[in-house]
């Protein structure tokens, strides 16, 4: 089942973010901007460029992007991804869930789903427990 609403901001990790998905994903017309970091930004500042300039015959979508990421606030929003995002990978992977063993979207989502409600069942207990010992304190 899908809503098929897109997320306002989408944080995205740049080993894994093409082109090709940037421009579908960032459409700020439609409310949805990508916050990913510009691919190979040190290597192109030691050769004089400016890594967040317009390139030509890129698309609207990839020129907002690569403008905006080099804007302080889009390069403090994705500063936030290691603190959201790592902490849920790193507990899959101590999980036990470094890759998925099975194969098929219907399946994979399945794992992911699952994933998804123990995680957030184990941070309820957890939240709960804190707020029942500041509570009794």
């Amino acid at each position: 089942m899908t809503t098929r609403l897109r997320p306002p901001e989408i944080l995205a990790d740049g080993g894994y973010s093409t082109k090709d998905d940037l421009q579908a994903l960032n459409t700020p017309e439609q409310g949805s901007k990508v916050y990913a970091p510009v691919k190979e930004e040190d290597q192109q500042r030691a050769k004089g460029q400016d890594p967040f300039a317009p390139r030509p015959g890129t698309s609207p979508e990839l020129t907002e992007w690569r403008t905006r990421m080099g804007t302080e606030s889009a390069k403090t929003i994705y500063k936030e991804r290691a603190s959201t995002a790592e902490c849920v990978n790193a507990l899959a992977r101590q999980r036990g869930l470094p890759q998925f063993r099975i194969r098929g979207l219907d399946k994979v989502r399945t794992i992911a789903v699952w994933f998804a409600l123990a995680h957030n069942l184990c941070r309820w207990t957890v939240l709960c427990a804190a707020v029942v010992v500041t509570t009794t304190d």
